[in-house]
């Protein structure tokens, strides 16, 4: 197989050829068509998460087509078109993975991350961790739903019945769960970079009922708010936009150090959480629904080759939506 590995930090991607591995017991191995471009990706570039697993190949926003099955494997069929996302992994053993809350197990593996990922012409997998996509959409569409889509989902879930929602960040997750949340009948507040009136613009094309940049103060109180941007000084931001008891929701793997703040802006029992990778269950849930919201992510597509160019674009911001890299 051919793939894009990241040898050591802060360096570019190299494209080297690597033989291709049989899968073992309980895995998979799926020929890739597309892979998603997403930020963690850029986080694991620069070393910006603990304990990084070098070389690795990065990626996680996986859609390709079932090539061979490992002993045990049931449920899948060579052919079968699957996902394979960001939690790649868990041990099932421990309290949280018996506990329902397999995202927050105490031996996982990520794919991109600490297992190899999707910038590559082809991937070993968990079969517990590949999901079956159906024969609707393109492969290219569907890229961002496993990790922008599945993330977005679990976060804009734990703001609950939330009616007026307030987007921080305006890019692959928020262009995705922006389309659930109007399917909702919520109304959505698109925060973006200051002065990207092209980004609001987008906002409102995907039912967002105003936008504005993040230094904007929202027309009425926001009952919650999601920050997808990694920029820890919006936390302070967005407690001063939402209502009393509401709540704001973290839902980076990464962010910058969040600033000191005055209580007052806690106070009144608004709530600061956080979200933590996914689990099976929301991506059953999240891609039963996705064709019934009709959800249509713009997507901008790259050569594996320039994965490089297209980590640099998504840091400078240069397009709308998601990159995806095709084979």
């Amino acid at each position: 197989m051919h793939a894009m590995v990241l040898h050591k930090i802060g360096e570019p991607l190299v494209w080297t050829e690597l033989p291709d591995r049989e899968p073992g017991p309980g895995e998979i191995r799926v020929r890739i068509s597309a892979c998603g471009v997403c930020r963690t990706d850029l986080h694991v570039v620069d070393g910006e998460l603990p304990n990084p697993r070098v070389p690795i190949i990065p990626g996680h926003e996986i859609v390709g087509r079932v090539d061979a099955l490992g002993f045990g494997v049931t449920g899948l069929a060579i052919g079968e078109r699957v996902g394979v996302p960001w939690l790649g992994h868990t041990c099932g053993v421990c309290p949280y993975c018996r506990d329902n809350h397999e995202n927050l197990c105490d031996a996982p593996g990520f794919t991109g991350y600490t297992r190899d990922g999707g910038y590559a012409t082809s991937i070993i997998a968990d079969a517990r961790f590949a999901f079956p996509l159906g024969q609707d959409d393109d492969d290219i569409a569907l890229a961002p739903l496993l990790c922008a889509g599945l993330i977005g989902w679990r976060s804009l879930k734990m703001t609950g019945d939330a009616k007026r929602l307030g987007f921080y960040g305006f890019g692959a997750a928020a262009h995705i769960v922006a389309q659930v949340a109007s399917w909702q009948g919520r109304d959505v507040y698109a925060f973006t970079r200051p002065g990207d009136t092209s980004s609001q613009r987008f906002a409102r094309t995907l039912g967002a009922v105003w936008a504005g940049g993040s230094d904007e103060t929202p027309p009425q109180k926001l009952d919650a708010a999601i920050i997808f941007a990694p920029v820890g000084d919006l936390v302070p931001t967005a407690l001063r936009a939402v209502r009393k008891g509401g709540r704001v929701t973290c839902a980076g793997i990464h962010m910058s150090d969040i600033p000191s703040f005055p209580y007052s802006l806690l106070w009144e029992e608004r709530q600061v959480v956080s979200v933590a990778n996914l689990t099976r269950q929301d991506a059953t849930d999240f891609l039963a629904l996705a064709p019934q919201v009709g959800i249509v992510t713009q997507t901008n597509p790259y050569p594996l080759r320039e994965a490089n160019q297209a980590l640099a674009d998504l840091r400078a911001g240069r397009f709308e939506g998601a990159a995806v890299l095709i084979p």
